[in-house]
């Protein structure tokens, strides 16, 4: 879907969503200003179309135990496809890699990472991914403050 066929009640609905995902379509379509067929219409709609790509609970990390954020990043030892794919699958594979992300610059992937403490850093660098034969090098470095983690596009 292209993004100049959202019109302004879509773009009210997807920013609702993103505050509140677990609000009915009554509730919406109260603050929307729409029935709450019209906006089931649209949801189905812009689910279809990949916009909304899924529904989640947002966790507080530190109140699960993971204390330690970090961004790692990570250079391959070789370019190519199959090396690629082994990197790929290791990400996929590895629950605290949270977001990862091909990059331009010195390094080919920047990955922001969530785990306990420092010791779990440490047994997820040294143990996973350095020893991957994918990875030629790492490189950590730990939030030690987040001034801001907004998950909401501005629609």
């Amino acid at each position: 879907m292209q993004e100049n066929a959202l019109d302004g009640f879509d773009r009210r609905l997807l920013a609702l969503l993103q505050e509140d995902a677990s609000r009915t379509n009554a509730e919406l379509g109260d603050a929307v200003g729409l029935s709450a067929s019209q906006i089931s219409r649209r949801r189905d709609r812009l689910e279809a179309a990949g916009v909304i790509r899924r529904y989640r609970a947002e966790l507080d990390a530190a109140a699960i135990g993971l204390d330690v954020v970090a961004f790692v990043r990570v250079t391959l030892a070789a370019h190519s496809g199959d090396n690629a794919r082994r990197f790929r699958d290791l990400v996929r594979l590895t629950p605290e890699i949270l977001e990862a992300h091909a990059v331009t610059g010195g390094t080919d992937y920047l990955l922001k990472i969530a785990v306990a403490d420092l010791k779990a850093l440490s047994k997820l660098v040294s143990e996973t991914l350095l020893p991957h034969k994918s990875v030629a090098r790492v490189q950590s470095e730990i939030v030690l403050e987040s001034l801001k983690d907004a998950r909401v596009l501005p629609v």
